[in-house]
């Protein structure tokens, strides 16, 4: 029997995402390692490693040694992947020596974010035989990177595949509250309510110290206390409740951000019209105006969007987008 081929997966936790990969990977026949990218997924050492990267590389290092090099060493792994966002805090040198010793693998990054918000991501390109990122201006800026769009997971799919004409929510949205993302939400909520009266609207944050952070930093912030905000995460099954409950999705991007969210993709899995602050939505083939809004900062009801309901898009399209194939794809263009 054929033996399976080896990943080593390097990913952030957040919303879980992490299990859908390796879900899919083992699915395709792979075996999977996964280690967290940081050495501690509290929020303060999160907000500790965007302000400085210097400040957390002792824990990485200890994190590297103690943690992942004793499961690792004995290994030959085909592949290591690493997903690649704002928290990641791996330092050059940990990755060199990553890749001495698995000197056989290939290595693939896909940057979550956009350049700006990663700015010492650049340091660490050159262990990598492939560099993805999900900005498209990012990608057109610089050869070094290919443009590959997120993805959509199964439970959407699931979504997508099921008849709704009924609705509990006519607009519902349910994000972390970045400070320009908590902008353009409340912008597009309240200029929605004369024709989307139902409304579900979640803003989270991981802790009270981060709202006084933004409180201090943003100028997003000044108009709200700190009761406005949600501080517990709703589970998976609620999210996929409310999204299966809503005829539309409200989304923005979050500052140094020109790639489409994850929700977009949600979106196009569950079939879901969406209302987005991201213009760069109209260079993608999925793009149709009866599905996607790009909000200007006017409502005009009698734009095609509010006057059709959801469009079909073709298939192909459609199931291009699905994690599966954005497994897929990644790893033919790696030569498997």
């Amino acid at each position: 029997m054929e033996n399976k081929k080896q990943i080593l997966l390097i990913a952030p936790l957040f919303f879980g995402y992490y299990k859908e990969v390796i879900k899919e990977l083992e699915l395709l026949g792979y075996e999977v390692d996964f280690f967290c990218d940081s050495a501690n997924n509290s929020s303060f050492f999160k907000a500790l490693s965007r302000i400085s990267k210097k400040s957390v590389q002792l824990p990485m290092r200890n994190y590297y040694k103690n943690a992942i090099l004793p499961k690792i060493t004995a290994k030959k792994y085909d592949y290591v992947f690493f997903i690649v966002a704002m928290t990641f805090s791996f330092s050059p040198e940990i990755i060199k020596d990553l890749r001495e010793k698995q000197s056989k693998a290939k290595f693939v990054i896909y940057q979550w974010d956009g350049e700006k918000n990663l700015p010492f991501v650049k340091d660490i390109h050159q262990f990598f035989d492939s560099i993805y990122t999900f900005d498209r201006i990012d990608a057109s800026k610089n050869s070094a990177y290919k443009f590959f769009p997120l993805f959509y997971i199964r439970n959407y799919e699931e979504i997508g595949n099921e008849i709704n004409k009924t609705f509990k929510y006519d607009v519902s949205y349910i994000g972390t509250a970045h400070p320009q993302k908590l902008y353009w939400i409340n912008k597009m909520s309240n200029e929605l309510k004369g024709v989307f009266q139902k409304q579900y609207i979640y803003h989270f944050l991981p802790s009270r110290l981060k709202y006084l952070y933004h409180k201090v930093r943003n100028k997003e912030y000044k108009s709200y206390n700190l009761k406005y905000f949600n501080y517990e995460k709703l589970s998976t099954q609620e999210i996929m409740q409310i999204f299966k409950d809503s005829k539309c999705i409200l989304d923005a991007p979050q500052e140094g951000q020109n790639g489409l969210t994850i929700r977009t993709m949600e979106c196009l899995g569950a079939k879901k019209k969406l209302i987005t602050k991201n213009k760069d939505i109209i260079n993608y083939d999925f793009y149709c105006p009866e599905n996607i809004l790009v909000f200007d900062e006017n409502v005009n009801t009698n734009d095609v969007f509010f006057q059709s309901e959801y469009k079909e898009i073709p298939e192909e399209i459609y199931r291009k987008y699905s994690l599966r194939e954005w497994i897929r794809k990644i790893l033919e263009r790696l030569g498997d």
